[in-house]
């Protein structure tokens, strides 16, 4: 199963070789995605929680077949997250803070842990939570070649700074693409020193809707054995 930023044997984690610009970089387009980002965190700075269905696609270093899964991700601030894989498979992902917990219904399992210790990057939710400093953690610029996103949108590329926090240490770079005039996020893609790379696309967003904490607790099942999850980085 390919499950986003967890490094459990749940996981299969993502990333394409190092990407370096050619020639000096395009003042012009480094304002011009200095801009989108701007507009992206104001829109999250306002956004309280939020809905989403998405797609990912991984395309995974030696296989030739993308794996490809879909479902619908909660978000509310401060650091609450819910994602449920609803296709292939089921498994659903709780976020509160720091700690985690990984639902796998047909294993009847619950992965128990801490994200500072499971996951490979917590930019994904950062950036999907508005919280993050982007120019404090990344160095922002323009993506290589002519792509642009929907509607003509510029795509940012983000690339970790060198004395990057832990968490951001797994990625080589992320590339952001935003809705026109709206400036949420439509796609990020994930790319690690693994060499493999996944993309999430998001749509039928719906903000502010005042999700309770409800929608967020998770329950034990009765029929479900609790285990700890492996950790990923060191003690």
């Amino acid at each position: 199963m390919m499950r986003w930023w967890l490094a459990t044997p749940l996981s299969i984690l993502l990333i394409l070789p190092a990407w370096a610009a050619d020639g000096p970089i395009d003042e012009k387009a480094l304002r011009e995605v200095r801009e989108t980002v701007k507009q992206l965190q104001a829109r999250y700075e306002k956004t309280k929680d939020m809905q989403a269905d998405f797609s990912q696609k991984t395309k995974i270093e030696g296989f030739e077949r993308p794996v490809t899964s879909a479902g619908k991700v909660y978000i509310k601030k401060p650091g609450r997250l819910r994602w449920d894989y609803l296709d292939p498979a089921t498994e659903q992902i709780y976020v509160n803070q720091d700690d985690v917990r990984v639902y796998v219904p047909e294993h009847k399992q619950v992965l128990v842990g801490k994200l500072t210790q499971m996951a490979a990057s917590k930019a994904p939710l950062e950036l999907l939570q508005g919280a993050a400093k982007l120019d404090e953690s990344f160095e922002i610029e323009p993506t290589a070649g002519k792509d642009r996103g929907i509607g003509g949108t510029p795509l940012i590329t983000l690339i970790p700074k060198v004395k990057a926090q832990e968490s951001t240490q797994n990625l080589q770079k992320i590339i952001v693409g935003v809705f026109p005039k709206t400036y949420f996020i439509r796609t990020v893609s994930l790319h690690e020193i693994s060499g493999n790379v996944t993309v999430f696309e998001f749509s039928n967003l719906e903000p502010n809707l005042g999700l309770g904490n409800e929608v967020f607790d998770f329950k034990t099942p009765s029929d479900a054995e609790v285990v700890r999850a492996p950790v990923l980085n060191g003690p």
